[in-house]
C-alpha cells in the first residue's frame, strides 16, 4: 500500500479557488485567506441555531460559510477534485458534497431506505468514488456505501464492514484499501443515540479491499477491553494506522486510548502515561497526524484535553489544558485544534465548532 499526503498548500488552495472566488470575499476574509499558512473546513452551529460548514484560516478566522439543513459530523477533503463532504450526525440521513470555491452548486445526497449515515467518509484518490460507513440498522449490521463522484454521487454498491457501530474509515492513497473502525456499539433511529449492547460490544479494526469490498485484514479488541470503542482513525506517511478510542465500561478503569497497526501486524495498544490517560477522561474525541512533523493529536472534550504524541515513538510530547476540545487536524507546524465553545486556535469565534476539522489546503 502506498499513502500519501492529500491536502494542496495554501497557494494551490487560492490557484484553485480562483479570481471569482476570492473576488466574492469580504476584504476581511480575503486577507485572511492570503495570509493564512493552513486551511480547514469545520462544522459549525450559529447563535441563531443554524448549522453549516465554515471555510476557517490556521488563526481560526472564518473565510466562508456554506449553510446545512441540520447538524454536521465528519468531513472529507478530495484534493483532486477540490470538493469537500459534510456527512449529517448520526442517524442523519443526508451528506452535503459542495466545491470550496463555489465554482458548482452543491449536490445532496440521501442515506437509501434502512440505512442511516454514522458522520465519516472518505474519496478515492483521484475523486471519482465517495464511501460512507453506513448502519443497515435493521439488519444490526455496518456498511460501506459506494458512490460514483463522477455521475452525481449516485449510490452504486456497499460492502460489509464485518461490525457493527461502523463509525470513522479512510483510504489508502493508492486508492486500493478501505481502513475501517468499527466501533462495536448497536444503535438504532428507533431509539435516538442510545447504546444498545453495551454489555455485548465487539468492537474491531478492519482493511477491506476497496474495489471488490474483499475482507483483507480484522482485527478484534481483546475481550478484556471489549467495552473499548475503536471510533477514529487516521495515517502516518509510513503506512501506520492509528486509531483512537472512547470506553463504555467502568469510569474509574484505565484502558489504552489509543493505538497502532499496518497491514500484515497485529494492533498495538499505546501504553500512555496514567496522568495523560486520566486526563483524557477515557474518551479520545478525535485523532489526526502531522505527516511532515511526525505528530499524532489526541483530543477530549470529556476531560478538556489535548495531547501531541510523537508518530515514532508514541511518547507525549505535549499535553495542554483545552476545556470543550473538538476538532484535531495537522498544521503547518504542530497540531490544529478547535473547541465546542468557538475556538479554533488562537482565535474565538461567535459559533460552536463541532467535533472535527478536515484540512483542505
Amino acid at each position: 500500500m502506498n499513502w500519501r499526503g492529500e491536502t494542496i498548500d495554501r497557494r494551490g488552495f487560492l490557484k484553485a479557488a480562483g479570481v471569482a472566488f476570492t473576488a466574492a470575499l469580504q476584504p476581511g476574509s480575503l486577507m485572511a485567506l492570503e495570509r493564512a499558512d493552513a486551511v480547514y473546513a469545520s462544522g459549525f452551529r450559529a447563535p441563531d441555531g443554524s448549522f453549516g460548514i465554515a471555510t476557517v484560516s490556521e488563526r481560526g478566522e472564518i473565510i466562508d460559510r456554506v449553510a446545512l439543513p441540520a447538524r454536521a459530523h465528519g468531513m472529507a477533503f478530495s484534493a483532486a477534485t477540490g470538493r469537500t463532504i459534510a456527512f449529517a450526525r448520526r442517524p442523519g440521513t443526508f451528506a452535503m458534497v459542495f466545491d470550496t470555491a463555489r465554482r458548482e452548486e452543491p449536490v445532496m445526497i440521501t442515506a437509501p431506505e434502512g440505512r442511516h449515515f454514522y458522520g465519516h467518509g472518505h474519496f478515492s484518490p483521484d475523486g471519482t468514488r465517495l464511501y460512507a460507513s453506513e448502519n443497515d440498522f435493521d439488519g444490526n449490521r455496518g456498511l460501506i456505501g459506494v458512490y460514483d463522484g463522477s455521475d452525481g454521487f449516485r449510490r452504486i454498491g456497499e460492502f460489509d464492514a464485518h461490525g457493527v457501530g461502523t463509525h470513522d474509515m479512510t483510504v489508502s492513497d493508492d486508492g486500493s484499501t478501505l481502513v475501517i473502525a468499527n466501533g462495536g456499539i448497536e444503535t438504532h433511529p428507533d431509539f435516538g443515540r442510545t447504546k444498545l449492547n453495551l454489555d455485548r460490544m465487539e468492537p474491531s479494526l478492519v482493511l477491506l479491499d476497496a474495489r471488490s469490498g474483499a475482507l483483507i485484514q480484522k482485527h478484534l479488541v481483546p475481550p478484556s477491553l471489549s467495552q473499548l470503542s475503536t471510533r477514529h482513525l487516521d495515517i502516518a506517511d509510513n503506512g501506520q494506522i492509528w486509531f483512537a478510542c472512547q470506553w463504555e465500561g467502568a469510569r474509574n478503569a484505565l484502558p489504552p486510548l489509543a493505538g497502532w497497526f499496518s497491514k500484515g501486524e497485529d494492533i498495538a495498544f499505546l501504553d500512555l502515561p496514567e496522568q495523560t490517560t486520566v486526563r483524557l477522561g477515557n474518551y479520545v474525541g478525535a485523532i489526526a497526524v502531522n505527516r511532515r512533523e511526525a505528530l499524532v493529536g489526541l483530543t477530549s472534550p470529556v476531560g478538556g484535553a489535548a495531547v501531541t504524541l510523537d508518530a515514532r515513538t508514541g511518547k507525549v510530547m505535549r499535553e495542554e489544558t483545552v476545556r470543550e476540545a473538538a476538532g484535531v487536524a495537522p498544521a503547518a507546524h504542530g497540531i490544529a485544534v478547535s473547541t465546542y465553545d468557538g475556538r479554533f486556535n488562537e482565535t474565538k469565534s461567535r459559533i460552536a465548532w463541532d467535533q472535527h476539522i478536515v484540512r483542505i489546503g
